[in-house]
């Protein structure tokens, strides 16, 4: 099958490799234009372009769809189906309807719980229990599409780092199993809809007066980015790791213990793994030899 491929995070690499290995015709890779990144600020490529140049295909990277040139280049790789995964950019009309059997979507929810750009942070941040994957067919809405096929995942205990990978290839599996042999597309459940809006930086400060399980899934999901962070002797320190514990006494944000465990609005939160900025990361321990929090000591 000859198929366009639009995609751009490591998210999307696996189903980019599976569709190569699976045999299919991958005549183009569609990805979001290099950008400054790293303490250089020079252009980076994204996983996806990297991958595809490796595998020796044509890589095109378009800051718009909307122009009626480039939707002219799209319809002339004359594809049979374009395959989107994480891609970042919306697909206008024209690019919907190019190819000859349409576009299909590797998303990372159970549909129609989380459509939107950030579905595996907001399922983490949510409690969630159970996510997965979604193979639908693409129409003008916000991942509004009938599905194809579905795969579940138990993301207990997980941080978003590691939902990430397990559902990438989780993904890549569904997307080659369904085009091997595929399902008429099923119309989304009217109930039970939610939108993962993008995560906004200033979510990643951590708010002491909420519960201690509230602030463990924080740190689940945003490990590795943005990462969760608390101020303490005047810097910003990421906590990467932490479990939560039920009981604990004084005020919100107060150290309770030699070991850097903080009250919360309910319950305590005690570190694993912890950050300064320019360090690697560490445990509590190590942190506390060089930088102390006493006891005591109220964050804010």
């Amino acid at each position: 099958m000859r198929i366009i491929f639009m995609g751009s995070p490591d998210f999307a690499v696996p189903s980019l490799e599976a569709l190569v290995e699976a045999g299919h015709d991958v005549v183009a890779v569609y990805a979001q234009p290099p950008r400054p990144a790293g303490r250089g600020k020079t252009d980076r490529k994204t996983p996806v372009h990297e991958r595809a140049e490796e595998l020796g295909i044509d890589v095109r990277t378009p800051r718009t769809l909307r122009d009626p040139e480039e939707q002219a280049q799209f319809r002339a790789l004359d594809a049979d189906l374009a395959v989107v995964a994480a891609y970042g950019l919306i697909l206008p009309k024209p690019i919907l309807e190019a190819p000859r059997q349409g576009c299909v979507n590797v998303h990372a929810s159970l549909l129609p719980r989380w459509r939107g750009a950030a579905p595996i942070q907001r399922a983490i941040l949510a409690g969630d229990e159970v996510s997965g994957v979604t193979i639908m067919k693409m129409d003008e809405g916000l991942d509004t599409g009938p599905m194809l096929l579905e795969r579940e995942l138990d993301i207990r205990g997980k941080n978003a780092g590691q939902v990430t990978e397990e559902l990438a290839n989780l993904g890549a599996e569904a997307l080659v199993e369904w085009l091997a042999d595929p399902t008429p597309p099923r119309p989304q459940p009217a109930q039970g809809a939610t939108y993962a809006s993008k995560v906004d930086k200033a979510e990643a400060r951590i708010d002491w007066s909420r519960t201690a399980e509230e602030i463990a899934r924080q740190v689940r999901a945003f490990n590795p980015v943005p990462g969760a962070w608390f101020e303490a002797n005047g810097e910003r320190v990421k906590l990467l790791e932490a479990v939560a514990g039920e009981d604990a006494t004084g005020p919100a944000g107060q150290v309770v213990d030699d070991c850097l465990s903080i009250a919360c609005g309910s319950g305590y939160v005690r570190p694993l793994k912890v950050q300064r900025a320019g360090r690697a990361p560490m445990t509590p321990g190590e942190l506390l030899r060089g930088f102390a929090i006493p006891k005591g000591a109220i964050l804010p």
